[in-house]
């Protein structure tokens, strides 16, 4: 636990207006890092991203993600960059597939998903380390593409992926993976593999992202939950009750990331749902903070 990074979500639903004063508070109470989402018809994140920078100091903030269809892979880097030489070690770039659904509704589905979202992160990932770019892919372009300005302190550009194919890919060519809500430390294990099959090495971050709610009425907790548990269940094709959370009590939330920790998590994303998230987060930070006597 002694290397785990907290972090926490500004969930999509939640007004963008609030969103700088949510990370100057969240900062305050010491997270590690704020993800903030970009999900068709919700925010922008690389805007998002920009706003919650820009109002705080050291915070860590993660894209998650960018759905590559959506994004030219030469304006991504730009972007990037931008956030990169500004607030220099302070960024994390997720990149992934994109809802395919939504895609389609937009007129950018790739004919090969798994080639452009590759082709998407190799070129991203060159293109920030200041390098000419010549790529002839089956998704993408570019004929000697380089950055002017790029960054001093390269982001890391993490793969937001659920398929097996594609965290092999991930470990393959991205620096970590972003795992999505609802995965366990079992799953983290088989997701560790996979990632490790495709060549994933020792410095490939796994990020886990857990719907949170925290009180002492386990019913309420449970109703609370509900709706997210039973849809998100719904889209990874498991039951309900299968789906992970970090949840219950301080003390038992703390327990459950103890759990993904164990399981190989760099990084749990807590993503809270429920009235008051602040008064919610506070209290996991202060039994994370009271060690082994809080379990």
């Amino acid at each position: 636990m002694t290397n785990l990074r907290i972090g926490v979500m500004f969930d999509r639903d939640w007004a963008p207006e609030g969103l700088p004063g949510f990370a100057r508070q969240v900062e305050a109470l010491g997270v590690d890092d704020l993800w903030v989402v970009e999900d068709l018809g919700w925010n922008g994140g690389l805007s998002a991203a920009a706003v919650a920078l820009g109002a705080t100091e050291r915070l860590r903030v993660g894209i998650g993600i960018a759905p590559a269809p959506l994004r030219s892979p030469a304006l991504l880097a730009m972007e990037l960059a931008t956030l990169a030489r500004v607030f220099p070690g302070r960024l994390v770039a997720g990149v992934g597939h994109g809802v395919r659904e939504w895609m389609v509704s937009v007129g950018v589905a790739p004919r090969s998903p798994l080639a452009l979202l590759e082709e998407t992160i190799t070129s991203v990932r060159a293109l920030l380390r200041g390098e000419r770019v010549e790529v002839d892919g089956r998704e993408v372009r570019l004929d000697g593409v380089q950055l002017v300005h790029p960054p001093v302190q390269v982001p890391p550009v993490v793969a937001g992926v659920v398929r097996p194919r594609s965290l092999e890919l991930s470990g393959r060519v991205a620096d970590g993976t972003l795992i999505a809500e609802g995965h366990g430390p079992s799953d983290l294990e088989n997701i560790r593999e996979l990632t490790a099959k495709g060549g994933a090495g020792s410095d490939h971050t796994h990020t886990v992202f857990s719907f949170t709610c925290v009180g002492d009425d386990p019913d309420e907790v449970a109703r609370t939950l509900h709706p997210h548990t039973e849809g998100h269940g719904a889209w990874l094709g498991r039951p309900q009750e299968e789906v992970f959370t970090v949840s219950g009590t301080p003390a038992q939330a703390v327990g459950d990331i103890r759990a993904l920790a164990a399981s190989g998590a760099d990084t749990v994303v807590l993503r809270i749902v429920g009235a008051e998230p602040l008064p919610q987060l506070e209290a996991v930070l202060d039994a994370l903070r009271a060690g082994p006597a809080a379990d």
